[in-house]
């Protein structure tokens, strides 16, 4: 399905994106990747604009042209109370301003039938506390992907996947961990990647602007004190 198809992928070394990118590859796919992590791929810290910029050229310079632009690298992690402004806006250059600036720099590239997916997560809608760098960007990146669908409508298909708990290790949970989750488990890179893989098919053809959230069922379980051996610790 994907033979030779050119597919760009940030934060493509670890968890996630390094899942999405072995099941492209499995599929015959050109997998560029993008990640601060060292290793067999661009290296480089996808903050910084002059480093998109080269990025993007050395993909066009090797392959001219992009059937699918996976941004999933992942914003700072930080509260309101640690958080600093400068971690704040590193944040959103990460998780909002890299997927709208490769997006535009790849834009003269893309492929008929092209598809754009961005990873949010299921914090575009629920929150813990401390937490507000990672949130706002991720609510950042789910409201672009509507705004790019309608941009680029005829020309790319935009859509973007909120993801749950999702365990890099595919660790198996028994007790409160996997009954908070109506899936009765919690999740793995796997249950992201094959996500990826049908939005990027021609089977997703008439899907575009959407949201799709991956969480087990987590966010629609309503949970009260008590419930299955939780308990609410309430201070102060």
């Amino acid at each position: 399905m994907f033979q030779d198809k050119v597919v760009v992928i940030t934060g493509g070394a670890k968890g996630i994106g390094k899942c999405t990118a072995e099941e492209f590859a499995k599929q015959g796919a050109c997998v560029c990747i993008i990640d601060a992590v060292e290793g067999d791929h661009y290296v480089g810290d996808i903050a910084h604009k002059e480093v998109l910029e080269d990025f993007a050229r050395d993909v066009i310079e090797k392959y001219g042209r992009v059937d699918v632009l996976v941004n999933n690298a992942p914003p700072v992690f930080k509260g309101i109370d640690s958080c600093s402004y400068e971690e704040f806006q590193r944040s959103m250059a990460i998780g909002v301003t890299a997927p709208f600036y490769l997006s535009k720099l790849f834009m003269p590239y893309f492929t008929p039938g092209a598809s754009i997916i961005n990873i949010s997560s299921s914090r575009d809608r629920m929150s813990q506390p401390q937490s507000e760098s990672y949130t706002a960007a991720k609510g950042g990146i789910a409201a672009l992907t509507h705004a790019l669908a309608v941009s680029l409508s005829g020309k790319v298909r935009v859509n973007s996947i909120s993801p749950g708990w999702i365990d890099r290790e595919y660790t198996v949970y028994e007790g409160p961990d996997a009954l908070q989750q109506p899936a009765g488990r919690v999740g793995n890179p796997l249950d992201i990647a094959n996500m990826v893989l049908f939005l990027a098919s021609e089977k997703a053809g008439f899907i575009t602007g959407e949201n799709i959230c991956i969480d087990g069922g987590q966010t629609r379980l309503m949970i009260y004190h008590g419930d299955h051996g939780w308990s609410l610790d309430a201070k102060g």
